[in-house]
């Protein structure tokens, strides 16, 4: 054979042979991922919980999963920005999930290592370098605090993975399913591209590829974006899965909302008394306005944005405030006409309250599609925010979409 003729084959049968080493490696991912799937299915969940109303969703998830499945979960409290209080313990007692962990979560100001990654260079290649490192080193920084193998559970839901958590499991490569942190926070706030502004295709990359991390169904390692409800959510990635609330609720038994409430409120006959108006022995007879508050606009303007609301109600009706559990504010001193129920739980659990009902509940941009112990809904909205606030803080979908 002529020599030209043999260096001609040669890249060929070298070709062939890249060709087979690459069908080698898909096929061993393609195994391992099988493998790895098969096991995650015989192992329990695990629900990482920010807020009472994160716990609130995982204890009636659990509720009406068992009607079906006996086996039990456990439940992770993180107290980076919120004092359970005796939560776990009430948690532990009723006996919906296995094990309940304190998670002592840590912020990346906590660790000047961290924080040197966290600082704009002023120049975008510079600035993903800077944050590859960031969302290594913030994962990192959790190892140590998390109270539990995260690994070892076949079903991992993480409510907010914004939070460090989010970074932990993308640090140890841990698929998980994320949930939406509030009921159609998606509404006013697409959180993973307001946190990701410029060159946004570029970043959603990286993070497809496990360098950085972003939040709400676009890291690697998430499995699913699970939300009441997709239409509302804005330009959602393409593993967002809806799981409505209302079916979830219409599922429970009497019995389920009874463990509810014993759960969520720490002193329910007191509260249950003060919602229903019988402290002297005898429900009242006017109608009942309940007004949900928010950590909204600066102090001296939300004591007058919230005065504002109560003036509209207050000579025909008996008016209930439910301050936010962020909300700093005292009603009590400030409006000393008013019912104040200040204690913390997730407005959710009081449609689990027998007997409970309101003529109306209203809030400003808290979402209430779950709100089923009201007769009505008044949802002001940003319009009337605006009165009272520069809209460029609270409308940053669409100052995002105009972007």
């Amino acid at each position: 054979m002529p020599e030209v003729l043999v260096q001609y084959a040669q890249p060929r049968r070298r070709k062939v042979a890249f060709d087979l080493n690459i069908i080698r490696f898909l096929l061993r991912q393609i195994s391992w991922y099988n493998d790895d799937m098969n096991k995650r299915k015989n192992k329990k969940r695990v629900y990482i919980c920010h807020t009472y109303y994160h716990a609130y969703i995982a204890a009636v998830k659990e509720l009406v999963r068992r009607h079906d499945d006996p086996g039990r979960a456990d439940i992770i409290l993180s107290t980076m920005s919120n004092d359970f209080g005796n939560l776990k313990g009430r948690l532990e007692e009723s006996g919906v999930f296995d094990r309940v962990f304190i998670f002592d979560e840590q912020v990346d100001s906590s660790s000047k290592e961290v924080m040197k990654y966290h600082r704009d260079s002023g120049n975008l290649i510079l600035n993903l370098l800077q944050r590859i490192t960031y969302t290594r080193l913030l994962g990192k920084l959790q190892e140590g605090y998390v109270p539990t193998d995260l690994s070892g559970y076949g079903d991992v839901y993480v409510f907010c993975d914004s939070d460090p958590i989010g970074y932990y499991l993308n640090y140890k490569k841990i698929p998980y399913h994320a949930v939406e942190d509030g009921l159609n926070s998606g509404l006013l706030d697409d959180q993973a591209r307001n946190a990701n502004r410029g060159a946004w295709p570029l970043k959603k990359a990286l993070a497809k590829l496990g360098l950085i991390f972003i939040e709400s169904g676009y890291s690697r390692y998430c499995i699913d974006y699970e939300v009441n409800d997709i239409s509302v959510n804005h330009k959602p990635p393409k593993n967002i899965v809806e799981v409505p609330r209302k079916d979830l609720n219409d599922k429970l038994t009497r019995e389920d909302h009874s463990i509810l409430v014993d759960i969520f409120l720490e002193n329910r006959d007191r509260v249950v008394s003060l919602l229903l108006g019988n402290s002297e022995g005898e429900v009242t007879k006017r109608p009942q306005v309940m007004i949900l508050t928010e950590p909204l606009c600066e102090m001296d303007v939300r004591k007058k944005l919230f005065g504002d609301i109560i003036d509209m109600y207050k000579d025909e009706n008996r008016i209930i405030i439910k301050p936010h559990p962020r909300d700093v504010l005292d009603y009590e001193k400030a409006f000393p006409q008013v019912a104040v129920v200040r204690d913390k739980f997730p407005m959710e659990v009081l449609g689990d309250i027998e007997g409970f009902e309101v003529d109306k509940v209203i809030s400003v941009i808290t979402q209430m599609d779950n709100t089923y112990f009201a007769k009505e809904i008044v949802y002001l909205g940003l319009d009337f925010l605006d009165k009272y606030e520069d809209p460029s803080i609270h409308r940053k979908t669409e100052n995002l979409d105009r972007k």
